[in-house]
C-alpha cells in the first residue's frame, strides 16, 4: 500500500502526555504520515504538553467553553471531526484512554468507516458510574475499536471477557512509562521546593474528578489538613485543578495552613519531577497510579474503585476512598510505619518498560501490511 496515514486525536492534558511518545515514534518513521487533531477539551493544560513535546496539531477543533456539559463536548467533537475525516481519509485513527474526546472521536471514525486503534484499552471497574463518565467512554470506544493496545495482561483479559477478537488485542505496556524518560531530571528546581526544609517529607496531592467534587473532596481535604497540622515535618504540595468547584473547596479548607502549598497546575515535567522527590502521592487520577510505581513512590488512591487493580495487587497502590478517618489512617501509616513504606515503595511496577510506543507503531504497520 501507499504511505500509511495515522491520525492521532486527543483533547485533554492526560491524553496528550500519553499519546506524545506514540506521535514522536510515528514521526520518526519515514513510511508513515502523522496527523494530529486536538479538540481542546482542556485548553490551557493541553497547550503546555504540546509545547514540551514539540507537537504541532494539523487541526484544532477549539471546542472549549466554560462549564460545558458532556453532551455538548460529545456533539462538538463529532461535528468538528466530520469534515476532517472526510477530507483526510486516514488509514487509522488513534485515540487514548477514556475521555469524552476519545469516545466521540471513535464514534465519528465509525461513521466514516475509519479503523480505530485504542491506546490503553481494556481498563475496567465494571461500574458504569465509577469513574464517571470515563468507564462508559472506554467501554464504548472498545466496542468500536479495531486494534486494542492493552497496557497489561489483566486489561487483555477484560477485553476477551467482553468477546473482543483475540488476534486484535496486544499487550504493550503503558505509554506513560515511556514519557518518564523525557521528563525526569536530577538537577530539577522548582520554587515550591525552596520553601520546604530538606529534611521534611513531601506529600504530592492531585484531586479533581467530577464524582469527588463536593463532600467527598471536603472529607479528604479535612483528613489532609488534620495530618498536616499534627505533623510539622511534612509538607503537602497540591497543584490545584482549574475547575472553580475544586478551587473553591481547596482554598476554603487549606487556607492558612503553612505546610500545605497550593500551587498552579503543573506542566508534565514539573509534575514528574515533584513526584520523584515526594515521599508518597495521593490522587484520584488514573495516570498517576501508573507513573508513581516507576518512581518507587507509594500511592493512596482517593477513589472507591480503580480500573488499575494490577497496582493494588502488586502492592504499589492502596485504595483508600474518601472517608476522612480512612484517609487519615492511611497517611499516618505510610508516614510512621517504615516497614510498610518500604514494601510499597519497592513493589514491582506492573505497567511497562518504556518501549510501549515502539510496540504500538510496529503493530499498526504490521496490521496494514497484511491487508
Amino acid at each position: 500500500m501507499s504511505m500509511l496515514k495515522i491520525m492521532s486525536i486527543f483533547g485533554t492534558r492526560p491524553e496528550a502526555i500519553k499519546m506524545a511518545p506514540v506521535i514522536k515514534e510515528i514521526e520518526a518513521r519515514e513510511d508513515i504520515q502523522s496527523m494530529v487533531v486536538v479538540t481542546g477539551q482542556h485548553r490551557e493544560m493541553l497547550q503546555q504538553v504540546l509545547q514540551l513535546f514539540k507537537i504541532t496539531p494539523d487541526y484544532d477543533l477549539n471546542i472549549m467553553e466554560k462549564n460545558q456539559s458532556l453532551s455538548k463536548i460529545t456533539s462538538k467533537v463529532i461535528l468538528g471531526l466530520d469534515s476532517i475525516l472526510e477530507q483526510e481519509n486516514p488509514n487509522l485513527i488513534l485515540v487514548h484512554g477514556d475521555t469524552t474526546t476519545t469516545m466521540a472521536a471513535s464514534m465519528s471514525a465509525f461513521y466514516h468507516q475509519v479503523p480505530i486503534g485504542h491506546v490503553e484499552a481494556g481498563l475496567r471497574t465494571w461500574n458504569k458510574y465509577s469513574p464517571y463518565p470515563e468507564e462508559m467512554n472506554r467501554m464504548i470506544t472498545d466496542d468500536l475499536a479495531d486494534l486494542y493496545f492493552a497496557p497489561t495482561q489483566l486489561s487483555e483479559n477484560n477485553l476477551l471477557k467482553e468477546g473482543h477478537t483475540a488476534t486484535q488485542i496486544f499487550v504493550t505496556g503503558n505509554t506513560v512509562i515511556d514519557v518518564l524518560r523525557y521528563t525526569v531530571h536530577t538537577d530539577y528546581r522548582h520554587g515550591v521546593l525552596d520553601e520546604i526544609p530538606v529534611d521534611h517529607k513531601i506529600i504530592l496531592l492531585t484531586m479533581h474528578r467530577r464524582e469527588n467534587q463536593g463532600q467527598p473532596m471536603r472529607d479528604v481535604f479535612t483528613a489532609i489538613k488534620e495530618v498536616a497540622i499534627e505533623n510539622s515535618n511534612i509538607d503537602v504540595i497540591y497543584p490545584v485543578h482549574l475547575s472553580p468547584n475544586v478551587q473553591k473547596i481547596a482554598h476554603e479548607i487549606f487556607a492558612n495552613i503553612d505546610n500545605i502549598h497550593l500551587i498552579a497546575p503543573l506542566e508534565v515535567t514539573d509534575f514528574h519531577n515533584l513526584a520523584a522527590r515526594s515521599y508518597f502521592i495521593m490522587t484520584d487520577s488514573g495516570g498517576v497510579q501508573e507513573e508513581a510505581p516507576s518512581l518507587n513512590k507509594p500511592v493512596l488512591v482517593l477513589r472507591d474503585t480503580t480500573e488499575r487493580p494490577e497496582g493494588v495487587d502488586a502492592g504499589t497502590l492502596e485504595l483508600v476512598g474518601t472517608d476522612t478517618f480512612k484517609v487519615k489512617q492511611a497517611m499516618l501509616t505510610l508516614l510512621h510505619d517504615a516497614d510498610k513504606y518500604k514494601r510499597v515503595a519497592n513493589a514491582q511496577n506492573p505497567y511497562g518498560d518504556g518501549h510501549t510506543a515502539e510496540r504500538i507503531v510496529n503493530i499498526c504497520q504490521e496490521y496494514f501490511a497484511k491487508k
